[in-house]
């Protein structure tokens, strides 16, 4: 199945004529499998002639599109739609304020629309067409443990730590940020988290990395989105379009790790009887313990990465070939020196470094390895083909007394997959 390609617009405030109209222009020249409208759709004033337009059937919505309650109620016919659990009009489904959602599409989505609501002290809101949630509201998704797309009103608190984005401060003071919402981000780690802006500024944060707690855990990557409103005079940005590879576990250029990493706290003693030196069975058991949970580090972006060519302290005058997906690099300390094999004809030392472009720590976490057409089968491709014509000018250079050994630096909790190449005996390598 092709990845989804998916547009998402920002509050709507009541603008759905022209909104829906230029998302018709748009999916007749794009085909989009979806849209999504963060924000409010309608106005606080309840436009009735819009209402009617939609749904009399006027006013046609192009595509699937989907949206959530933002900052107003839902007007009062769109309610009666709602709570009667019918459609409101074709292809525009109200997702809920609260919900998780899997599209035709095999998108999952998990909405929490409208702000907290501070006088609501437990307990699950009840009205779906009211832009009011609860902490438990937020509790009770994160039960969903996955998510494509996360969608909320509120922004989480806290996202921009970290970032080279810039927030004008007037802007981040317009923000309704949310700790519960950060924590439910962190928690499902989605692909995408779409909200909205009160004010008419887009922004985008680079992308980022949660922590893994396991060896085997894959690496999961969010990019939070923040759309302007529709129609917005400062002709900022607000309208976005993607494609949702599910396949593609690799990190950005430029990601950061997670602004929503816990905070490491020190360890307080354990009783009065504490000793530095050592302790009873039960003490160790308990040192034991603490040392299993303890949380891992989320790996370095490519902007640290020893091996990506967008490390600026990349030593690039090592590099020797930049094909499409992957590249070649002399050793840094190579084992052979200049004249280890000077007798067979080499001159130099000969240990290579064969180098995959994307940032990934196995050529599996690339992408599927069955699609000939995919990233992970192209890099491959590519790097046994460096591999192989290295080894041709090794033989030839050495008037085939020489051959090459390659071995694979491949762990899912590595950085960065690397082939090394070394030249060897070719009796050596006969004899295996």
């Amino acid at each position: 199945m092709a990845a989804p390609k998916i547009i998402v617009l920002g509050s709507l405030n009541g603008q759905i004529e022209p909104a829906f109209k230029k998302l018709a222009t748009l999916h007749s020249k794009n085909s989009f499998s979806m849209a999504i409208l963060t924000g409010d759709v309608f106005s606080a004033t309840h436009d009735d002639d819009a209402v009617t337009a939609l749904l009399d059937g006027t006013l046609q919505v192009p595509l699937p599109t989907y949206f959530t309650i933002g900052n107003h109620p839902l007007p009062p016919r769109i309610v009666a739609k709602v709570e009667a659990e019918e459609e409101i009009c074709e292809n525009l489904h109200f997702l809920g304020k609260r919900s998780i959602t899997k599209t035709s599409d095999g998108v999952r989505i998990v909405a929490l629309g409208g702000q907290l609501d501070p006088n609501l002290v437990g307990g699950q809101s009840k009205e779906q067409h009211l832009p009011f949630h609860t902490v438990d509201d937020v509790k009770s998704l994160r039960g969903a443990n996955s998510a494509d797309i996360l969608l909320t009103s509120l922004w989480p608190a806290g996202v921009w730590a970290g970032s080279q984005v810039a927030l004008d401060p007037a802007n981040q003071a317009s923000l309704a940020v949310s700790e519960s919402i950060a924590e439910l981000c962190a928690a499902l780690k989605p692909r995408y988290h779409l909200s909205s802006s009160p004010e008419p500024f887009f922004y985008e944060r680079e992308a980022f990395v949660h922590p893994t707690q396991k060896e085997t855990d894959n690496t999961c990557v969010t990019r939070f989105i923040s759309m302007a409103p529709y129609g917005n005079e400062a002709k900022a940005k607000a309208l976005y379009a993607f494609s949702l590879n599910k396949g593609d576990a690799s990190v950005p250029v430029g990601a950061t790790a997670s602004p929503f990493n816990p905070k490491s706290k020190k360890r307080a003693p354990k009783d009065d009887s504490y000793s530095r030196y050592g302790g009873d069975d039960q003490d160790r058991g308990y040192r034991g313990r603490r040392q299993k949970q303890r949380h891992r580090s989320p790996p370095p972006g490519p902007d640290r990465c020893y091996f990506c060519l967008s490390n600026p302290n990349l030593s690039a005058h090592m590099c020797c070939s930049i094909g499409d997906d992957a590249y070649i690099s002399t050793a840094k300390g190579p084992l052979p020196t200049s004249t280890t094999f000077a007798e067979q004809g080499l001159s130099f030392p000969g240990h290579f470094i064969i180098i995959p472009l994307p940032h990934n720590p196995t050529i599996p976490s690339i992408g599927p390895v069955s699609d000939p057409a995919g990233e992970a089968v192209k890099t491959y491709n590519e790097m046994t083909r460096f591999r192989e014509a290295i080894q041709a000018m090794i033989a030839t250079k050495s008037s085939h007394k020489l051959g090459a050994v390659t071995w694979e630096i491949s762990r899912e909790r590595n950085v960065h997959l690397i082939w090394q190449l070394m030249p060897l005996s070719a009796d050596l390598i006969r004899k295996g």
